[in-house]
């Protein structure tokens, strides 16, 4: 049986089921989550350390939850600000004179044992290559197939804009397959 948002939501209000509230909590978007994070940001132990940061703040931060928008929004908004966050400090801690977009790139693995892995992949790149506003929006839409009016709570921008920015990933997306992609 599933649970719903609103037992997880009463378990994490009331002090004395609060660890099984996030144990409930964890066990119902724990993949979810995870697989948005490890959209960001590629690398699979970076993904899980962000997805463990994420529920650490969730339950820190649970008294600041609101109830006017649905858990997972809330949630995914969380996760969302936390990769962004592993991001920039990928990029501040330019420890090698590559570029951190191109070791972004390059964590997306080369090795790849089927025609669907490899344009996997190959997407995966092209994703890698967009800005990050679009990047975010784009994988929000494309993969976890949600609203715009969701992502709009998610990241905190108008509908009109975030579907811009989609339109635009979509078209930079198409060119680069275009431009990269050799069979």
């Amino acid at each position: 049986m599933k649970i719903k948002d609103a037992e997880i939501i009463a378990l994490m209000q009331d002090p004395r089921t609060l660890e099984k509230g996030l144990r409930v909590l964890m066990d119902a978007y724990q993949s979810r989550l995870y697989w948005h994070i490890r959209r960001i940001i590629v690398d699979a132990d970076l993904a899980q350390d962000t997805l463990q940061e994420t529920f650490i703040k969730a339950y820190q931060n649970f008294h600041q939850f609101k109830n006017d928008s649905q858990l997972y929004t809330w949630l995914y908004r969380i996760a969302t600000n936390e990769a962004l966050q592993q991001i920039n400090k990928l990029k501040r801690m330019q420890k090698t004179d590559e570029d951190p977009e191109y070791y972004m790139q390059n964590l997306v693995a080369d090795n790849t044992h089927s025609d669907a892995e490899e344009i996997q992949v190959f997407l995966q790149k092209a994703i890698q290559s967009l800005p990050e506003k679009q990047k975010l929006v784009f994988m929000m839409r494309y993969y976890d197939d949600l609203p715009y009016e969701e992502i709009s709570k998610i990241v905190d921008m108008s509908v009109g804009t975030l579907k811009t920015n989609y339109h635009y990933a979509k078209q930079k997306i198409e060119e680069y397959i275009k431009e990269n992609y050799e069979r």
